[in-house]
């Protein structure tokens, strides 16, 4: 099952707009979210160098896209996930 992975922190401006969005519509698509500073791993795993950023995945964690900085909207992050 694919779902997006949104990468975030706290001392982010931009993150924290988005964010309330993102987490409504986690009423309708698979979002989880990756705060940078506490999941090290996962960040260097996807590769990630901005913020905000979401990136989807497959079920074995495979990366089928992204959407980085002020791409980052709730509607950008359902087409992401409806593509």
């Amino acid at each position: 099952m694919k779902r997006i992975l949104y990468f975030t922190a706290t001392w982010c401006g931009p993150c924290t707009y988005v964010k309330p969005q993102l987490q409504e519509a986690s009423n309708q698509i698979s979002i989880s979210f990756v705060d940078v500073d506490s999941s090290k791993d996962t960040v260097a795993k996807y590769n990630v160098k901005n913020i905000p950023c979401a990136v989807l995945i497959d079920g074995a964690g495979t990366e089928l896209g992204r959407v980085v900085g002020s791409n980052v909207t709730k509607q950008s992050v359902i087409n992401l996930y409806n593509r």
